[in-house]
């Protein structure tokens, strides 16, 4: 999932809810909605209820859907959760070790509550690192996290050539005759 996406409000999944009740079509809702309907589908797997004690119940519902997507959210801010884990990194960062060298370390020395390079980066550049000014302690001090895979632009990779060819200095030595026999 590269791209990013906005979540569904609360209103959204109980018209949702609502909808399917009614047995409307998914194109209809996803119209109604204006949201793709891989991101409906996406909400009934993700946020359905199941119960294996109450099979009758198993099915999607609004208020049961945002529960579910509210507990997975808080699950997932480990350095949040855990404030001594979090000062042991922003120290480690102070100190001016990169996410994978605290993560590697971490995990090297067993730590019972550890966290990877990714979640130290994902908590840099969160709206409470930001604020912080945590990117500063990063190894290319970047303001914004670039999307994975992406190079810079072209005009800097090629900024070599700007001078000439003729322009360039000649490397000669007091013991070669021609261009390019340094020693």
């Amino acid at each position: 999932m590269g791209k990013h996406y906005s979540h569904l409000a609360l209103d959204e999944r109980l018209k949702l809810a609502k909808w399917r009740d009614a047995k409307v079509s998914m194109k209809e809702i996803a119209v109604r909605l204006g949201r793709p309907p891989c991101t409906l589908y996406r909400e009934l797997r993700r946020n359905r209820f199941t119960d294996a004690e109450l099979p009758q119940l198993y099915g999607y519902y609004g208020m049961n859907a945002q529960s579910i997507y509210a507990k997975r959210r808080s699950a997932l801010r480990k350095l949040v959760k855990h404030t001594v884990l979090k000062d042991a990194v922003l120290d480690h960062l102070a100190a001016g070790w990169s996410p994978e060298q605290i993560a590697g370390r971490m995990y090297f020395e067993r730590h019972p509550v550890r966290v990877s390079h990714e979640t130290i980066y994902r908590y840099v550049y969160s709206e409470d690192g930001r604020q912080a000014g945590l990117w500063r302690h990063l190894p290319m001090h970047r303001r914004h996290r670039r999307p994975r895979g992406t190079r810079r632009p072209h005009a800097l990779n090629l900024a070599w050539k700007t001078v000439s060819h003729s322009a360039r200095p000649r490397l000669r030595t007091a013991n070669s005759s021609a261009t390019g026999n340094a020693i």
